[in-house]
């Protein structure tokens, strides 16, 4: 009898220290495994976000399923945390720390703006850049001037010449553009009125309720200012996160994300040519290897924009990255200025590699 009071009592023991280790009584067990749920998170999720939210002393711990504040200050609490014990760069730490961000990226493209987008040309914003089309032409560049109630007025397009007299009025065309921390649109218009006569030259567009959403933003994008090294590589097979010290062209790099990079470099430069990023942030090295999937190049600074779609990263490259990218310890406020890219161009980059 006294042999089952005592395995009883042992029982219980170790049931009110487990439950004290996960949260305790007070915790909102119910309501917080329900909520997660209609969330859509496992029950393995669900575990691991209830010890974050143990760990971190949240009032309320089902913030963790919608705030973007909540899950950056526990983020930074880990990270701190993993520092203070040396452990910050062991496999376990890097695996738990992918998976919170994984929570942050779930938060972010939960938000309305990343799931509504938009339906018509008349929520273009003005400054909207814009790539026109139409049958037998090329690419041509444009910005919005204003959005009016009857028709979008555009810049005068930019691109290879047109025939002596050609007129954009009557012209049926494509529109393009990417819109901010959105996605890409796709929509068919046509030119109302061309007023190349004017002191500055615009187009009217006509405005289109039909607009396609294609090419949904996979990741976060944030703004870096700091200088880097591009390395040429011969081929992506030889992508690595190696730190390289010497070489390379100096570049300034213009935004970082998970998935890819956009970098400024001297000169003229050709898709397809597959690359090396060194830079530094926040005094730890990072490293970005992937292809320049476009080039815009600014004629008059002879300057380049490489935009680099990245091989995807080791898991503590990509924690590095987006730390940064989600500003957990408000980097993007303590962004150094950028200074000017050197002489080097990748003229000769293009012809090794090719």
């Amino acid at each position: 009898m006294w042999i089952v009071i005592v395995v009883l009592l042992a029982l219980l023991v170790a049931f009110v220290v487990l439950v004290q280790r996960s949260g305790g009584f007070s915790f909102p067990w119910v309501q917080f495994y329900v909520k997660g749920k209609e969330s859509g998170y496992t029950f393995g999720e669900l575990n691991l976000l209830r010890r974050v939210a143990v760990e971190n002393h949240l009032k309320n711990p089902t913030s963790l399923f919608w705030s973007e504040r909540t899950l950056d200050r526990c983020i930074r609490g880990t990270i701190i945390k993993f520092r203070s014990l040396n452990k910050e760069h062991e496999q376990a730490s890097v695996d738990f720390l992918a998976r919170l961000f994984d929570f942050r990226k779930r938060v972010e493209f939960n938000l309305p703006k990343y799931r509504l987008g938009i339906r018509s040309s008349r929520n273009i914003s003005t400054g909207q850049r814009l790539k026109i089309t139409f049958p037998g032409s090329g690419v041509y560049t444009s910005g919005v001037v204003e959005n009016m109630r009857k028709y979008l007025a555009v810049s005068y397009p930019k691109g290879k010449p047109l025939p002596p007299g050609f007129s954009w009025q009557g012209q049926k065309v494509n529109v393009y553009f990417w819109r901010p921390e959105d996605a890409g649109y796709y929509f068919e218009t046509k030119i109302l009125g061309d007023y190349l006569d004017r002191k500055f030259p615009i187009l009217h567009l006509a405005h289109s309720d039909q607009l396609v959403r294609a090419q949904k933003r996979g990741s976060i994008r944030a703004e870096l200012h700091n200088t880097g090294r591009v390395f040429p590589l011969q081929s992506i097979e030889q992508a690595n996160e190696n730190v390289e010290r010497g070489g390379g062209y100096k570049c300034k790099m213009v935004d970082i994300s998970e998935d890819g990079a956009a970098v400024m470099v001297g000169g003229r430069a050709k898709p397809g040519l597959p690359v090396k990023i060194v830079t530094d942030i926040n005094s730890q090295d990072v490293v970005v290897c992937g292809t320049v999937r476009g080039v815009t190049y600014k004629e008059k600074n002879n300057v380049s924009i490489l935009h680099i779609q990245a091989t995807p990263p080791s898991p503590g490259m990509k924690n590095a990255i987006l730390t940064f990218v989600y500003g957990i310890f408000g980097e993007h406020e303590n962004s150094t200025t950028i200074p000017a890219v050197d002489g080097q161009n990748m003229a000769a980059a293009d012809n090794q590699a090719g």
